[in-house]
């Protein structure tokens, strides 16, 4: 099946395998069949919940399987595969040595949508950013439709705008680096870049893979198009350099280039006109500060009136599991920062309070360098309690900076730390690390620990 030229792709009768019924393949899988394809499904995970998918799917007439990738997989036109399998694997190789094509879910769900993108990528950042910027859009000419990497698959809003076309879509999607390894023609009207730090570096051999990565999302990008990027990250205005789009700035710093600028006391105009004062902000902290400037610059980029931009920064308060307080219980405040998969977030988090932490650290590990939080452990950091399959490593870096303790899992953790807080302390869940060693995603990771501390508060 040739795939490289968009206007002819026709997949209407084509066997379509796609590889992993998380909500992604799943959804990839109806709208592949809504537009007549052949589609066989395979996992080689069987868990309760994907024989449900796999049930609702057969009901579609959609076979599949279940613990394996049989041979029937190679008997593909076209596959669509799971961000959890990497591009070096086996499995890909052979694929590719039998001249199967091979698409993310993004890429194919982008063939068959016209409505422009909005993609937001970076280690840090990018869920406040995208329902911050999907709250900006949400105008009487711009409907705003929030999917990707926030757990909504673009394929199944895709599949909903084609039952019920909007001609005034827009579609702001947050991006991993996995989800750009295999696309074609995948071409955001905006990309919004808003930093690199090391991340996924158990994925990739290198920090040079990782970003590479990234930088897909403008490879396909023309002069027509916009790049929105932060001009603090000196890693990330160099891998741009060479993109021909327009590139617009933004940044904590003053850029001239750049459409809003902050100071001590408000975010300003192009024209020296006062968006919005600071201490009107609805997200506090300086990363969330980044975050609002990348989004109020693409909102501006549409079309959004500034003071509609400045309307959604004062009423904006923030997603589940980023920095989300869950409860104060004798004067202790537990807060849930279960999306913090990554050291660097983790040091956003410290740097975010000025109370003693009782930092709950740990997890699947991801290759990160847990030294790298030695700098913050003279703050405000009181103590480390570390969880998880990585707790072994992070009492190997920690423990002669920092107070630390390992436990085996995360009720664990937090029972230790309520026994030694005090009044005036934050507990704070910022793993730093993946969730799968435990829970099946950070999102639930999160809701254990927020359920775990409301049994608490009425204990």
């Amino acid at each position: 099946m040739n795939i490289h030229d968009r206007a002819t792709i026709e997949i209407r009768g084509k066997k379509i395998v796609i590889l992993g019924l998380a909500l992604s393949g799943a959804a990839a899988a109806k709208l592949a069949v809504r537009q007549g394809a052949d589609v066989f499904v395979s996992d080689n995970q069987d868990t309760l919940a994907l024989q449900d998918t796999l049930t609702d799917l057969k009901a579609l007439s959609i076979p599949g399987e279940l613990g394996q990738h049989s041979d029937q997989i190679y008997d593909a036109d076209l596959w669509i595969i799971s961000p959890g399998i990497a591009q070096d694997s086996e499995l890909v190789q052979k694929a590719q040595s039998n001249d199967i094509p091979i698409v993310s879910e993004i890429e194919f769900s982008s063939w068959f949508t016209e409505a422009p993108i909005l993609a937001i990528t970076g280690s840090n950042g990018k869920t406040t950013t995208a329902h911050l910027l999907a709250e900006m859009i949400q105008t009487d000419d711009l409907h705003g439709a929030l999917a990707g990497n926030v757990g909504i698959p673009f394929a199944e809003m895709v599949l909903e705008d084609l039952g019920n076309p909007d001609p005034k879509r827009v579609w702001v999607l947050e991006i991993s680096s996995f989800q750009m390894e295999f696309i074609e023609h995948f071409k955001p009207y905006i990309a919004i870049f808003l930093n690199i730090t090391p991340d996924h570096l158990n994925r990739y051999p290198s920090m040079k893979e990782y970003i590479a990565a990234k930088m897909n999302m403008w490879s396909r990008q023309t002069a027509e198009d916009f790049i929105v990027y932060n001009a603090d990250d000196t890693i990330l205005v160099e891998e741009i350099a060479e993109s021909t789009s327009r590139k617009i700035a933004f940044g904590l710093g003053h850029h001239p280039e750049a459409i809003f600028q902050p100071n001590r006391t408000k975010i300003y105009t192009e024209e020296h006109a006062t968006l919005i004062e600071m201490n009107q902000l609805a997200l506090p902290g300086k990363h969330n500060l980044a975050n609002a400037l990348a989004a109020a610059t693409a909102a501006h980029l549409m079309g959004v009136p500034n003071k509609s931009i400045a309307a959604t920064m004062s009423q904006f308060s923030g997603v589940p599991h980023r920095l989300e307080p869950i409860a104060e219980i004798n004067g202790v405040t537990y807060i849930n920062d279960s999306k913090a998969t990554n050291l660097d977030a983790v040091q956003v988090a410290l740097e975010s309070f000025t109370q003693p932490i009782i930092l709950l650290l740990g997890g699947l590990d991801k290759g990160g360098d847990f030294r790298s939080l030695l700098p913050h452990t003279h703050n405000n950091l009181k103590e480390v309690i570390a969880f998880g399959q990585a707790k072994e490593l992070i009492l190997t870096a920690l423990r002669d900076a920092v107070r630390s303790t390992s436990v085996m899992d995360l009720k664990e953790a937090l029972e230790l730390a309520q026994n030694c807080s005090q009044p005036g302390d934050v507990v704070l869940l910022s793993p730093g690390c993946a969730s799968f060693d435990q829970f099946e995603n950070f999102e639930k990771r999160g809701d254990h620990f927020r359920s775990l501390v409301t049994v608490m508060e009425k204990a």
